[in-house]
């Protein structure tokens, strides 16, 4: 029968196996727990590069998106605006048959038909007799002086103008009059007030 050391207690081996192998077990989750974290901070990088990825990609998704809207707007209007600007001559035409009350019967219902439907495409016509003149939307055909005025303004529409928008396809061709010069007096009641009592003494003395 093989002795045990003396000094040694039953159960004393057990309890330094314990504590070896309770050690080693911190060892390893406090190894494993530095792994983790830089594991868990690797991960968080690169899940944040890929929303940037992702939100600079949603970003040009949206602006190529807009672009495409913008030039198929952008190609229609010019369609749209080659098609009514054909029609001009047409329209024309009717403007004058209607002026000598041509515009009759079944004519009359293609020509209303006609100019509905331009006009719901977008295409204004402007000019009017007694508006100011605008260089920017009217063209002087003839020129005039007159004392009913006080300013530059189309007293006869020769040819109505025409525009989409804010875009001029063609100017309002017009005969403008100017006031009367000499119609607008020069003198204020400033001059008259000084030169009324000074006139006054001059002629007492």
């Amino acid at each position: 029968m093989t002795e045990k050391p003396q000094g040694v207690e039953p159960g004393d081996d057990s309890n330094a196996d314990e504590a070896v192998l309770k050690a080693a077990e911190e060892a390893v989750k406090a190894a494993a727990g530095e792994v983790g974290s830089d594991e868990l901070a690797t991960a968080k990088r690169e899940a944040s590069e890929r929303t940037a990825d992702l939100q600079r990609l949603q970003a040009e998704y949206q602006n190529y998106r807009k672009r495409v809207e913008r030039d198929r707007l952008t190609v229609r209007e010019i369609a749209v605006s080659n098609i009514l600007e054909s029609l001009i001559p047409v329209l024309d035409d009717i403007g004058r048959a209607r002026e000598h009350g041509e515009v009759t019967g079944g004519f009359k219902s293609v020509s209303d038909n006609l100019e509905t439907v331009v006009a719901k495409l977008g295409l204004q016509q402007f000019g009017k007799e007694g508006e100011p003149f605008d260089p920017n939307m009217h063209e002087a055909l003839m020129h005039s002086y007159s004392s009913e005025v006080t300013e530059d303004t189309c007293v006869q529409v020769l040819q109505p103008g025409y525009r989409i928008g804010e875009r001029i396809i063609r100017p309002a061709m017009v005969a403008v009059a100017e006031p009367q010069p000499g119609t607008q007096s020069t003198a204020g009641p400033d001059a008259d007030g000084p030169a009324g009592p000074e006139a006054d003494g001059a002629a007492e003395n």
